[in-house]
């Protein structure tokens, strides 16, 4: 049997075989590979240690309407970066550490909603400061290029909308997850699987139109909300949000899709796709280690009310009053 690149791929018994057991993980480990995985698992213990002393700060530190969500969108970084420690050491775990991370994603996507309109006063704040304003729905991801639509008012029911819009994500993807490992047990589902006659083709399909209509409310949010919290570092906090769900979602399937093709050539003990996998994870883990301390810095701040008024002349009585008490 001939061993270059790929003929190994094609003809070695052990890269169509399932992923490799934690034992055979740790029996192929090289010097390299040694180090490198210390180095990994070194990042995403710190940024789990990170995430339980910022949780200790937000409790001490954060009004109580606020504390939830502030802890609940810090820890995306960190949980994903620890799901992908796991599954990087127990490929056959992969899966299940996967939809942990996902699920948890679904669930920060309605709190950052949330958090936004928390930052202005909730919802009363809310719609009081924009009695006299109109949302601007022609927004990514859904009506990007749907420029003739018209802005909506803002009223209690539309804001409702937007709020299960986000929520409905949250639910329904705890749902379908556990569906999904229900079915999994019974042998009906492959993440692996893209035959038309397959459950995991139809399930990710529906989950993708989900995020994308979860997504819709937050954008549509942010950008009613970015001038007025834009003193809260609410630009960086959005494209940090932003850069979690590329990676995690956008990246992580593209690998996939890659190892899939057998783009990804197999290494024994690990197949096309648990390689796809592994480097999927690792990628991960230093991306969400990254995430996470420049996520500590934005979120520990003086968790100050904000002005009622909006714009530059809020924005300044705002830094004015931060500063006095920085030089208190």
């Amino acid at each position: 049997m001939k061993m270059d690149g790929t003929n190994h791929t094609l003809f070695d018994p052990r890269c169509r075989e399932q992923a490799p057991l934690a034992i055979d993980v740790l029996m192929q480990l090289d010097i390299f590979g040694i180090v490198l995985y210390s180095v990994l698992t070194f990042m995403a213990t710190v940024s789990m240690l990170i995430f339980i002393e910022e949780c200790i700060y937000i409790y001490k530190k954060v009004p109580p309407n606020k504390k939830t969500v502030i802890i609940w969108v810090t820890g995306a970084a960190p949980v994903i970066g620890t799901m992908s420690c796991l599954g990087m050491w127990i490929p056959k775990a992969t899966m299940f550490c996967d939809m942990t991370s996902a699920t948890y994603f679904a669930i920060v996507i309605f709190k950052f909603l949330i958090l936004m309109i928390e930052e202005v006063g909730g919802d009363e704040s809310f719609l009081r400061r924009s009695e006299k304003k109109t949302l601007k729905i022609s927004t990514g991801p859904c009506c990007c290029c749907c420029l003739c639509l018209p802005n909506a008012s803002i009223t209690p029911r539309n804001l409702f909308m937007l709020k299960l819009g986000s929520f409905q994500f949250a639910l329904l993807k705890l749902a379908l997850t556990i569906l999904s490992v229900v079915l999994w047990t019974n042998g009906n589902f492959d993440p692996a699987d893209v035959a038309m006659n397959g459950g995991a083709i139809w399930i990710n399909s529906f989950i993708g139109f989900l995020t994308i209509t979860a997504l819709w409310p937050v954008s549509i949010i942010y950008i009613h909300l970015k001038e007025s919290l834009r003193v809260l570092k609410i630009v960086p906090k959005y494209a940090m949000y932003q850069m979690v769900l590329i990676l995690s979602q956008l990246q992580t399937a593209i690998i996939n899709i890659l190892a899939m093709n057998g783009t990804i050539a197999c290494a024994p003990p690990y197949t096309s796709q648990a390689r796809g996998y592994l480097m999927s994870q690792q990628l991960l883990i230093v991306e969400m280690f990254i995430i996470t301390l420049v996520t500590r810095l934005l979120y520990r701040r003086q968790y100050d009310p904000l002005p009622e008024e909006d714009g530059e002349e809020g924005i300044k009585k705002t830094l004015t009053s931060k500063n006095a008490v920085e030089n208190a």
